[in-house]
């Protein structure tokens, strides 16, 4: 015979309508955990690491950071084809503790949105977090020098990634979250080629406990950053960021502009329980998502949404006769700044 649950509806009416059912106990224990199971795969299906859009691959980017060979930890997106594509570079922020004990950035909400519209996505760890080699290092209260330390990370990971054929080089666009914003923003004054703009998602960088004036350091940091960039950037902080209140967004970003920057603030009302992690939730999309498309279309960039596939990603690895520093060095470009 043959079991039909039509008209049962959803779960929550699955186990009332097979203990209605002439089967034995047993039998309706294992039918009701079946339902439960599939459930469970159906909610899953949904959830970031089964995005069936993306396909993940985890590599060593070899970056010259001064005379330093770094490896970083990097997770990389990219659409069906060959390319070139117009890349998105993510970056990362800052967890509280010992940084090599940071897990992984995957950045799955921001990356499965710019994939689907033909960008390849980049996310570096940078020095000293997670897996990536070297060592971490903060100048305390200095976040101008923090922001431009973070950046050098950035620089030295763009420079190896024009190198591939995959990425289109004059179309590229940097974004970050929290430290990683800061780390955006410091970038962003040293005009490097092909970045054609900047997003920053509630930037900056808190110092929990001491006397340390950040706040303050902040809004000269970025006043600072400002004199030497003119790359468009789109800026998100909302009510209720537990890291930066409105009011220093504000202020950030007005000493950002008058010092000669271009930026848009979007200050986007309260989000959840902490506006600090809209970017990250999939029930930000709708908050920053809007913005971003203007953006990018003013830019000059990409927003038609095409079909992603799970192609593997290829990078150049080093001939089997090249070491990591001698591919850097001749590969990479002018790591200076402004």
């Amino acid at each position: 015979m043959s079991l039909r649950i039509v008209g049962c509806g959803w779960l929550s009416l699955f186990n009332r309508c097979i203990c209605r059912m002439p089967y034995s106990t047993t039998v309706r224990r294992i039918i009701i955990s079946l339902i439960a199971m599939m459930s469970l795969l159906s909610s899953l299906a949904n959830a970031d690491t089964f995005n069936p859009a993306l396909y993940e691959q985890i590599m060593m980017l070899p970056a010259k950071i001064g005379n330093e060979i770094i490896q970083l930890e990097t997770t990389v997106y990219k659409p069906e084809g060959k390319g070139p594509f117009p890349l998105l570079i993510m970056n990362h922020g800052k967890a509280l503790g010992n940084p090599h004990l940071q897990g992984r950035d995957r950045a799955v909400v921001i990356s499965s949105e710019f994939i689907k519209r033909g960008y390849a996505v980049v996310i570096p760890m940078r020095k000293g977090f997670s897996k990536s080699s070297g060592n971490y290092v903060e100048t305390a209260c200095d976040m101008k020098r923090n922001g431009q330390l973070q950046a050098d990370d950035l620089q030295a990971a763009l420079s190896y990634l024009i190198t591939q054929d995959w990425v289109d080089k004059n179309r590229i666009v940097v974004a970050g979250q929290s430290y990683g914003g800061l780390a955006t923003i410091a970038l962003g004054a040293r005009a490097f080629p092909g970045v054609k703009g900047l997003i920053n998602f509630a930037g900056g960088l808190r110092i929990h406990g001491g006397s340390c004036p950040w706040q303050s350091s902040l809004v000269n940091a970025f006043a600072e950053f400002g004199k030497h960039s003119a790359i468009p950037s789109l800026w998100f902080y909302g009510a209720n960021d537990s890291h930066f209140t409105p009011e220093l967004a504000t202020k950030m970003h007005q000493a950002y502009v008058e010092a000669g920057g271009n930026a848009k603030l979007v200050a986007f009302g309260p989000f959840k329980k902490d506006a600090h992690t809209m970017s990250g939730s999939w029930d930000g999309i709708h908050i920053w998502w809007p913005e971003t498309e203007q953006f990018l279309q003013h830019i000059g960039m990409p927003t038609d949404s095409i079909t992603a596939s799970t192609e593997n990603v290829t990078l150049h690895q080093p001939d089997s006769d090249a070491t990591i520093a001698e591919i850097a060095t001749t590969k990479d470009t002018d790591a200076t700044g402004n």
